[in-house]
């Protein structure tokens, strides 16, 4: 993970790197197939990458494909937290909603709020988990699709491999993500450069926690 801050500089090294960043923010704007398209532009710059090309992938709908099928491994994930969230959620809404009638019986509205707090606390904490996987889990689409993406034995695995490449990661996807988002509080409109480049910077990021896993063992210690 050495070379993982230069996640923020590579995709200006393609001459025609403004053109195609404008163009995939476009796509992206594109309700539902946007997104799902955009998925597919990251991994075929994570192509690129691994060929040692460093140029960004042409900004067109080819990509809907392959991110559809890693759009599903990413809902399964978000549906699977939401669900153990809900286990918590809907007693919480139940008992502080009953609370709305009539007099509030204090021990019960400390319960549900309680659970409310727990709800909260674990919805944050199961996000930033899934954000820290996102390499393991991408890699692990990309070399067995759909089901290997799923595996979630590899993608602890892999994860566990190296925690400092995982931590540092996980980092620098949420500074990708701080910066997808900045082209809304600055201007609206800058959101159609910062969403694509914030992907671009997701493949540097995903490619550089593969080189760093490759270059340690199973066991955590560094291979020759």
């Amino acid at each position: 993970m050495d070379r993982a801050a230069e996640a923020f500089a590579w995709p200006f090294r393609d001459p025609d790197w403004a053109g195609k960043i404008l163009l995939m923010g476009l796509i992206l704007v594109i309700p539902f197939v946007g997104a799902i398209n955009g998925l597919g532009w990251m991994l075929a710059a994570l192509d690129r990458l691994r060929a040692g090309e460093e140029r960004l992938p042409p900004a067109n709908f080819d990509h809907v494909g392959r991110g559809f099928r890693l759009f599903i491994v990413l809902l399964v994930y978000g549906l699977v937290v939401a669900l153990i969230a809900s286990v918590v959620y809907v007693p919480a809404v139940l008992i502080l909603a009953s609370q709305g009638h009539g007099s509030i019986n204090p021990a019960l509205f400390t319960l549900g709020s309680g659970l409310l707090l727990v709800f909260f606390s674990f919805v944050s904490l199961a996000s930033m988990a899934l954000t820290f996987a996102e390499p393991a889990i991408v890699l692990a689409f990309d070399r067995g699709g759909i089901a290997g993406g799923l595996r979630v034995t590899e993608v602890l695995s892999r994860a566990r491999r190296s925690l400092v490449n995982t931590l540092i990661a996980g980092l620098m996807l949420i500074a990708a993500g701080i910066v997808g988002e900045l082209g809304l509080i600055v201007c609206f409109i800058g959101i159609f450069f910062t969403s694509a480049y914030a992907l671009a910077m997701q493949a540097w990021i995903i490619h550089s926690f593969e080189l760093g896993s490759k270059e340690v063992s199973d066991d955590g210690r560094a291979t020759a």
